[in-house]
């Protein structure tokens, strides 16, 4: 029995070939397991038994306790069979919406058991007060589905927006404190979203590894471009197709980087490029800005007298852009006679300002919005005074005791609110994003595959190799869209409680229709590209969104005074005051003079500047250390380089192993020679 534990522990250091290797370890396995439990006698023995049999079924249970854990991750075998037809490149996109389904549950969570509830269940209910209750010159169309669908009427008066939570500073029996949570809520969300995408962005590059990609070139090519998780044949033949593409290119590239002909007439083209694209950026954010102006005419004058489109033209203008000025960049990059990788970064720096600029000329077309809503609010506060005056008919002594006039919440006027409404042009933005994605999906992917299947056997051309075509699933597109449509929820959720709501379900949705889609209706692609260098670059730019999309809430939090008759924070100079409210009331004297001076810019900015100091300091000793393993490596390069320039080893050995040696080169060559990729012939073929 030590015998063969021996033999069992030194097998795979034995220089035998594999087909002794494995019958010597099954045979070893089986007599150790047969004959070690029956050296002991009597109870040992049973023991022994016991021992080994619960073991095994440890061992079971482990392994049936990681299925069972892989079972229950969300959409794992969907995204796997996904994976095995169009590699790991498209299931990467669908991996990230997974991800941030993941991050919406928590926000959801968040705002609906913190927020939403609590307002539900324990405050005032629905016409009790005047903005918990519908105007009275509203109730008549309050109902109709167009206004339903628009979130006017009964939807805007309800727990949905920012405009219905009262000011009362605790609620129910359990004297909830709504205007701290609904603050704290909101800064809570967007916190943990940024601890996060940070941790998240950690682990991928520690994951990673931080290799060096340029040294060993073909080495990396030969042995590490294929996608194992690939089990589709026709993906199979595209990825074989891309690795012999890629040794052409990486060919192309040496012969290239020596080339300097027409290069004014590629630079040329490349401004010109670049020209046109700005051309596109300014006109889409004035169009934008010339619809959003529009649109407050429209609201000035009545929407009751204009059409639909003239009601949804903000959110359908900018939907349309989002669609069809990616294509328009396509058609644009041609110019530029750029490497692929490289056009694609181009393409995706392109639409991310597209995007980005957009969003943020609706933003600023909404600040000239809310202004306007501020100068009508102090209209509304003279109104009301004179209202009240002629209710009492300015007879009403200051110390009567007579009773009060009471009035129908409906009939009592009230400001215009300026937060509902940017919570409202959100969430139509969002609901108009989602119905755009999703006929475009049916029209573009599904129609066109159906004609395409259909049509094929009597068109004067083949429909699936010629145009139209199969559609390839956009991965960069795809990525691009979800997380401006994430920014979009940081950004609104703070006016609008319902939109992680409303995100949650169009992400639900969008998993199984576009998982629906990419399997029906769409092709591998020609170039199957692994999604390992991507994991942190849609990470980055989910991370700018993040900060870019906090900055306006941040504005209008610290800037702008909230309305006087909506909002938690109704009757405050600002909305952060009901912190200082809360310090003043609930704790005691000194935690509140020890929270004004830790929040003393005299002491912040200092501090500030410390951590400013820390990460530069970070960052050069990275440097440093990054440095030294170049050098380290180049050491090693070294060694390895001048050890291949010598003649040959101490003869002593060379004739001792030499007949090893001599077997083992040989059995390396047949293998080589056998598993060796075609990939290479073909390659060296085209350029000999």
């Amino acid at each position: 029995v030590d015998e063969r534990k021996k033999l069992i522990a030194t097998l795979r250091g034995k220089p035998w070939p594999m087909r002794k290797k494995l019958p010597t370890l099954r045979e070893s396995q089986v007599f150790v397991e047969k004959y070690e439990g029956a050296l002991g006698k009597g109870r040992g023995r049973r023991l022994y038994a016991y021992k080994v049999m619960m073991r095994k079924k440890w061992m079971k249970f482990q392994r049936d306790f990681e299925n069972f854990k892989t079972a229950c991750i969300p959409w794992e075998m969907k995204i796997k069979e996904i994976e095995s037809h169009f590699g790991s490149s498209v299931a990467s996109y669908f991996l990230f919406l997974r991800w941030m389904y993941g991050i919406n549950m928590i926000l959801f969570s968040l705002t609906f058991g913190l927020v939403m509830v609590p307002e539900a269940l324990m405050a005032r209910p629905y016409g009790s007060i005047p903005r918990k209750t519908v105007p009275r010159e509203e109730q008549a169309n309050a109902m109709d589905f167009a206004v339903l669908w628009d979130f006017g009427g009964y939807a805007k008066y309800s727990v949905l927006f920012y405009g219905y939570y009262n000011n009362q500073r605790a609620i129910g029996w359990l004297k909830f404190r709504m205007p701290l949570s609904y603050f704290l809520v909101g800064v809570g969300t967007v916190a943990y979203s940024y601890m996060v995408v940070i941790r998240t962005m950690a682990r991928n590059a520690k994951e990673d590894g931080g290799g060096d990609d340029t040294s060993f070139n073909f080495s990396w090519k030969i042995f590490t471009s294929w996608d194992y998780l690939i089990g589709n044949t026709e993906t199979a033949d595209n990825k074989f197709a891309s690795i012999t593409t890629s040794f052409k290119e990486a060919i192309v590239e040496e012969q290239e980087s020596r080339k300097d002909d027409n290069i004014h007439l590629t630079r040329f083209l490349r401004v010109l490029a670049n020209f046109l694209v700005l051309c596109c950026l300014a006109g889409s954010g004035y169009l934008i800005y010339f619809v959003v102006r529009r649109s407050q005419k429209f609201a000035l004058e009545g929407l009751d007298n204009y059409g639909w489109w003239e009601r949804n033209e903000v959110n359908m203008v900018m939907s349309l852009l989002g669609m069809f000025c990616p294509m328009l960049f396509d058609v644009i990059s041609t110019l530029e006679n750029y490497h692929p990788r490289i056009a694609l970064q181009w393409q995706l720096g392109r639409i991310f300002a597209l995007f980005l600029g957009n969003l943020y000329t609706f933003i600023i077309a909404l600040m000239d919005q809310i202004n306007l809503k501020r100068a009508e609010e102090e209209k509304v506060k003279f109104n009301m005074t004179i209202w009240q005056a002629n209710l009492y008919n300015g007879t009403l002594p200051e110390n009567s005791t007579a009773i009060p006039i009471m009035v129908d919440p409906a009939d009592v006027p009230r400001g215009p609110c300026w937060e509902t409404m940017v919570g409202q042009e959100f969430v139509r933005l969002i609901i108009s994003d989602t119905m755009t994605t999703y006929i475009t999906l049916l029209i573009g992917d599904f129609l066109r595959a159906v004609l395409v299947r259909f049509l094929n056997h009597c068109w004067c051309w083949d429909l699936e190799y010629g145009f139209p075509s199969y559609s390839e699933f956009d991965v960069s597109g795809n990525v691009l869209g979800l997380i401006f449509n994430q920014g979009m929820i940081w950004m609104g959720a703070f006016y609008a409680p319902c939109l992680p709501a409303l995100n949650l379900l169009r992400l639900h949705v969008s998993m199984y229709l576009q998982c629906w889609a990419v399997m029906c209706c769409n092709v591998p692609q020609e170039r199957v590209f692994k999604a390992s260098g991507s994991n942190n670059f849609y990470m980055a730019m989910l991370l700018v969104i993040l900060f870019l999309s906090t900055l306006p809430a941040i504005y209008t939090i610290v800037s702008i005074p909230p309305s006087f008759d909506c909002g938690p924070f109704s009757g405050k100079s600002r909305m952060f005051d009901v912190i200082q409210e809360t310090l003043e009331t609930d704790f005691p004297a000194w935690f509140g003079k020890v929270f004004s001076y830790a929040s003393n810019p005299g002491l912040v900015l200092p501090f500030l500047l410390l951590m400013v100091l820390a990460i530069y300091y970070l960052h050069s000793t990275s440097k440093t250390y990054k440095h030294a393993n170049l050098e380290l490596k180049k050491k090693l390069q070294a060694v390895i380089f001048s050890l291949h320039l010598k003649t040959g080893r101490d003869s002593a050995v060379r004739t001792a192993s030499g007949s090893s040696f001599h077997h083992l080169g040989a059995s390396t060559e047949n293998i080589l020679d056998a598993r060796l990729p075609s990939v290479i012939h073909e390659a060296v073929t085209a350029f000999t």
